[in-house]
């Protein structure tokens, strides 16, 4: 008698755990963080060398519009999590109403974050400003692109579950994976810049 044959039946037939998502995804996210670190590190190095302009300039953003966007991301993200729950039971015709939910909820922030923008130009809060302005708006800037993909996929794939999406969650999956990590990036974002004095 071997030691595969003393195991419990479901131990010897119990599938392989694998990662969420598309095989080879979890290296973009990798590559992905590894930017944002970069940038994230760099913005730290130039406030350590100009913390009285970087903590006047931060003053000027407005911190309760970065209060809302966070709200608005979580719940958003909190959707897309549901969605994904639904579809991994079967039930395509909700999980596509709760992924509408999450695209809603990233077109919101897009919709608040273009506000913060306009009204910042409008007070010369650009990049000829000073060099905070040059980190917030390229940090929150390729966020805010990387909003606007997320938006764009899980659009599709909704739609596609409207139309009864072909068997398996990989794709949704590896979409969901992907509006978490937008939503994590803000939730580093929104206090390096905003609040952390």
């Amino acid at each position: 008698m071997t030691a595969v044959d003393t195991l419990p039946s479901p131990a010897r037939h119990k599938a392989p755990r694998r990662m969420p998502g598309i095989d080879g995804f979890w290296v973009f996210i990798g590559g992905d963080m590894a930017i944002f670190t970069l940038m994230f590190l760099a913005f730290a190095v130039a406030r350590r060398d100009d913390v009285a302009g970087f903590d006047a300039a931060r003053a000027t953003l407005d911190v309760d519009r970065g209060g809302i966007n966070t709200l608005v991301l979580l719940t958003s993200s909190v959707c897309v999590a549901y969605a994904l729950t639904r579809l991994r039971e079967g039930r395509t015709d909700v999980a596509a109403t709760w992924t509408a939910f999450g695209v809603l909820g990233g077109l919101a922030f897009v919709a608040l974050k273009g506000a913060e923008y306009v009204t910042g130009f409008q007070d010369d809060h650009t990049p000829a400003a000073g060099t905070f302005y040059v980190y917030y708006l390229t940090i929150t800037g390729i966020h805010l692109l990387h909003v606007i993909a997320g938006c764009i996929l899980l659009g599709i794939l909704g739609f596609r579950l409207r139309g009864s999406l072909p068997p398996g969650t990989a794709g949704f999956e590896t979409a969901a994976c992907y509006w978490h990590l937008v939503d994590f990036l803000w939730l580093l974002i929104f206090p390096l810049i905003y609040l952390i004095r």
